[in-house]
């Protein structure tokens, strides 16, 4: 699946939901501290859990006949992490949660053509904490074995997520530029508009474009609610004119707590389905986003309430012409 062409020839796009995030909070499972649901790809019991994730999430897609990116459960893969797990290689680990997640989109038929997987990084230290990036060279470095090994195994695109600071991220691009896979790069941001560092989001992803050869095919935001987002892209009229089309999704949380506050929740801020798809439309008609999904306290419910309202729209689009 050519994540490239899919980007030119779908108007809408579904991403999965919330997958870290319910393994948390489900009683059965402790998430590895180190790698989180990687971990669970070790056992018949975690893979199955796992499993049902991912396949509530493309029975959505599956129904509504959109396409849907998909991420391998490796957003903690790094050597550094898997070594403190006891996990091993990054590249066996990295093939088993390829082949894995592989072995589920073939269940469905021709539907998988519709699915590209994408493989999963994230920055070395705490998503939420902008403190804890890594410079430019030591990302790239750091990066480097896990980028790598991932585009080995035959994933679509490589995806890094949840990303804080502007050093890590351009370090992260390189590295997954240096594999030859087409690569996309996603951020959380402030209401301000920046980045938890403080870069003007802007400014982060014109310094990744010019820095980094080749750049991302294309760039989203993740881990914010969108009313959070609408903000902050309110914040800039640069922002919205320079990069239109660039930046193209937005996976949401149903929460519109900051970072800071989000950080340690005992209690699932979650939100009514419908309100959050309602909310999710809005943000795509506005600033013209063709990928949609989930992050912290989504499930199928508020994917299928997206792509209910995509479908419904592409119907009115299609009646009209």
């Amino acid at each position: 699946m050519n994540c490239s062409e899919l980007l030119r020839m779908a108007p809408s796009i579904l991403t999965e939901g919330a997958v870290i995030e319910r393994l948390r909070r489900n009683s059965a499972f402790q998430l590895d501290p180190a790698v989180l649901n990687t971990a669970l790809l070790r056992s018949a019991q975690g893979r199955a859990a796992l499993g049902s994730l991912y396949r509530e999430y493309l029975d959505v897609g599956a129904q509504y006949g959109l396409p849907m990116m998909v991420f391998t459960p490796t957003w903690r893969a790094n050597p550094e992490r898997l070594a403190m797990a006891g996990m091993g290689a990054v590249r066996q680990v990295s093939t088993d949660a390829f082949t894995f997640l592989d072995g589920i989109r073939n269940e469905y038929g021709s539907y998988a053509e519709k699915v590209p997987i994408g493989g999963l990084l994230g920055c070395r230290g705490d998503a939420y904490r902008a403190g804890d990036a890594l410079a430019e060279l030591e990302a790239t470095v750091f990066h480097h074995e896990q980028a790598g090994a991932l585009a080995e195994t035959g994933v679509d695109f490589l995806f890094a997520a949840t990303l804080p600071a502007l050093t890590e991220a351009v370090g992260i691009a390189r590295a997954m530029a240096h594999t030859g896979k087409p690569y996309s790069v996603s951020f959380i941001v402030r209401r301000s508009g920046r980045l938890l560092d403080g870069t003007p989001l802007a400014d982060a992803m014109r310094t990744i474009d010019r820095a980094v050869v080749p750049p991302p095919v294309f760039y989203m935001i993740n881990c914010v609610h969108p009313a959070v987002f609408e903000e902050a892209m309110g914040a800039d009229e640069g922002l919205r004119a320079g990069f239109a089309g660039r930046l193209a999704g937005l996976q949401a949380n149903t929460s519109a707590r900051s970072p800071e506050e989000l950080d340690g929740l005992m209690d699932l801020d979650q939100e009514d389905p419908a309100f959050f798809a309602d909310r999710m439309m809005h943000a795509r008609q506005r600033f013209g986003l063709r990928i949609l999904g989930g992050c912290c306290g989504t499930d199928a419910r508020h994917i299928a309430g997206v792509a209910a309202r995509m479908a419904a729209m592409k119907r009115s689009e299609d009646e009209s012409n």
